[in-house]
């Protein structure tokens, strides 16, 4: 945790995470078409990476936005 920055309750977090992800479903939607469904939940999961590390840093966390380095933590997993 990150001193200095609100955090929420990690049920309204999951909540959260679950409408946005149901978001993401229509802004894929069209992927779908060309066959790219097996791409989709990875691609989303990355998006979702990225848009928590731009929350950080809009609130003056010093955290890059990198697609590399979300990349990278998926693959240590």
């Amino acid at each position: 945790m990150i001193e200095g920055i609100h955090w929420i309750a990690q049920e309204e977090y999951d909540k959260a995470i679950g409408q946005l992800r149901l978001q993401l479903n229509g802004v894929f939607e069209p992927f779908r078409m060309y066959g790219l469904d097996a791409y989709i939940p990875g691609a989303q999961g990355e998006v979702i990476r990225l848009a928590e590390d731009f929350s950080l840093r809009i609130r003056g966390v010093d955290k890059p936005i990198s697609l590399e380095s979300v990349r990278k933590k998926r693959r240590k997993k």
